[in-house]
């Protein structure tokens, strides 16, 4: 068995060997051969991960809200420690004992202070093998109307993030397109590919168009900016990288990015693709190749894709259900290879980069449409293929390039409506103490931004993801009646309101005493004029105060010999080697407020 079936078998999705046809033999020749070389050099472990999720570490997303104390003492009731925060979003990468991930991200998902936990789970690329050894030329591009969406928008100014295992700069097909990047696993500047699929991705997307050479990219004129999310051959991706990266691309500039991997169901990339929308960017996603329906709810932050083949039908192995968005070609896909090359791929790793390119073309074509307008246009223009308004297996329909463009040139992006939102908990009249866990409910006719809470009028926290959930810690504010407000932003900047709900803050207040009186103090034995014999004798105090006794100190002949912070005292006094007369046993008292006492006697020997 070769070892492309070998992996095949084992169900993992390695980089495809790509069935190529070149224009002459000799360049046939030298890419197969360049192929067979990096086959052979390939561990056997390729692919293969021992865990599926990181090691040692979680992600956490606290309250808005709740203080980095509170966070903290919550983190280390479950072993956990906050290690670092990713980027400008308020997602944790947090530390915790080897081999107990799971079980603390299930612990804290039960703490109603905590938004989410979960695994950083490891993904792979969303591309399959190719098994058809024919070049099929670059169909996709007339299936979505391209050359007719060109001659309206080219995506002048536009720039795609491309999230990926790097990008060939260096391809002639590329070169012109690139600008710097960033490698989100260890910060650095090395966004080179460590397996082609990034730069096969990059090409579908943004490959140089009318050079007279190789392929055409969807996005004609648009800029590349290669963002790394991994460093190991296989393609194999991290949660925490993935968000990383698209934190990095809103905070530089992208305007779209793409994410040729199955992450729809992380809730830590969904808060960095709503970061990245608040920037006023869009994150196009793979909906990855497993064949399956995973289940995924619908997220308002990310463009989810489905595959289709030159007859509109659902790839075989593409997935499907409520999470997709749009559908759009991925088998037979002409774009490039890494060193140079071209190549056919399949995979949803390039139905979502053909996207991205139309999306790219909308926000050219009118640069007024803020993230929400764009996707609604990418949706209303996508050509209906199985007949209804929404089908799991293509969402909104088939990407339509020329129709988007159309609809977009002709969309007023003048929204001034503001969105409702309503505090859900706690109810009117509640009383309420300590940490208080506080939620919302937010709607708008296009798209919600974020929720704000406030608390007696200062606000408490900022929540960019539904659900709207806010730590309020009440010990903050005096006891009585407050009132509790959210503000609702739109895409559009319009704000709206909330009703006010009343609480009652019932924190239990620590009552200070004030220390009136001194202290009293007594020797109850010996008495006063006793006369002492034997070898011992045991000396008693005892002492009083209105607040608190700090401390009872005995002296003999003016030498301290005991002292207790009790109220009590007890001492054996040695009088064997004492000498006969009169000697003076003395008591001082002290409280907790410094105010004294003392009592003085006389005994004799």
């Amino acid at each position: 068995m070769n070892k492309n079936k070998l992996y095949i078998t084992l169900g993992i999705a390695i980089l495809a060997l790509p069935a190529i046809v070149y224009l002459d033999k000799y360049l046939l020749e030298r890419e197969v051969l360049q192929i067979n070389q990096e086959m052979q050099q390939m561990p056997a472990s390729a692919g293969k991960m021992a865990k599926t999720w990181k090691s040692g570490q979680i992600l956490v997303k606290p309250n808005a809200g709740l203080s980095d104390a509170e966070f903290e003492k919550i983190l280390r009731g479950n072993q956990g420690k906050s290690s670092e925060k990713i980027g400008n979003l308020p997602v944790h990468v947090v530390s915790v004992p080897e081999q107990a991930e799971d079980a603390v991200v299930r612990a804290l998902a039960k703490n109603p202070h905590i938004e989410f936990a979960e695994l950083d789970m490891a993904q792979p690329m969303s591309v399959s093998t190719p098994n058809d050894p024919s070049f099929a030329g670059a169909w996709h591009l007339t299936k979505i109307q391209t050359p007719d969406a060109w001659d309206v928008s080219k995506a002048d100014g536009i720039t795609i993030a491309i999230l990926d295992s790097g990008v060939d700069g260096s391809h002639p097909d590329l070169a012109s397109h690139m600008i710097s990047g960033w490698n989100a696993v260890d910060g650095g500047s090395d966004t080179s590919d460590v397996n082609g699929h990034g730069t096969a991705v990059a090409g579908a997307a943004a490959a140089v168009t009318d050079n007279s050479l190789g392929v055409a990219g969807v996005a004609w004129n648009a800029k590349v900016m290669p963002v790394r999310i991994t460093n190991d051959s296989t393609g194999y991706a991290y949660w925490s990288d993935i968000a990383r990266g698209l934190s990095w691309a809103a905070d530089n500039g992208a305007d779209v990015a793409n994410i040729s991997y199955g992450v729809s169901g992380s809730s830590a990339v969904s808060s960095a693709a709503q970061y990245m929308n608040s920037k006023g960017g869009l994150v196009v996603v793979a909906g990855a190749n497993d064949g399956i329906d995973p289940g995924y709810a619908n997220n308002p932050y990310m463009i989810s894709v489905s595959a289709t083949d030159g007859n509109d039908l659902k790839a075989s192995w593409s997935n499907f259900g409520a999470f997709i968005d749009v559908a759009a070609p991925g088998t037979y896909i002409a774009t490039l290879l890494r060193g140079g090359g071209y190549a056919n791929w399949n995979g949803t790793s390039f139905s979502s980069p053909v996207t991205a390119g139309v999306v790219a073309l909308i926000q050219a074509a009118n640069p007024n449409l803020v993230p929400a307008d764009v996707e609604k246009v990418l949706k209303n223009s996508a050509d209906k293929v199985s007949g209804l308004d929404f089908d799991p297996n293509y969402g909104f329909g088939r990407i339509n390039a020329n129709a988007a463009v159309q609809l977009a040139i002709n969309t007023l992006a003048k929204d001034t409506l503001a969105p409702t939102v309503a505090i859900s908990s706690p109810a009117v009249g509640s009383v309420v103490s300590g940490l208080v866990s506080v939620a919302a409910n937010a709607s708008d006719n296009v798209a919600v931004s974020q929720v704000s809470f406030y608390a007696g009028g200062k606000l408490v926290g900022t929540d960019g993801t539904a659900p709207y959930t806010f730590t309020w810690d009440s010990k903050t504010v005096a006891n009585g009646n407050i009132n509790l407000t959210t503000v609702a932003t739109d895409s559009s900047g319009n704000q709206g309101s909330s009703t006010a709900v009343t609480v009652n803050v019932q924190n239990q207040t620590t009552v200070t005493i004030t220390d009136q009186a001194a202290p009293t103090v007594a020797i109850s034995n010996p008495v006063n004029g006793a006369k002492v014999s034997g070898s011992v004798v045991n000396i008693s105090v005892a002492a009083n105060d209105d607040v608190a006794v700090a401390k009872v100190q005995l002296y003999i002949n003016s030498k301290l010999v005991s002292s207790s912070t009790s109220k009590t005292l007890s001492y054996s006094w040695n009088i064997r080697k004492l000498t006969a007369g009169s000697h003076t046993i003395q008591a001082i008292a002290t409280d907790s407020s410094n105010k004294t006492a003392n009592v003085s006697i006389q005994v004799s020997k």
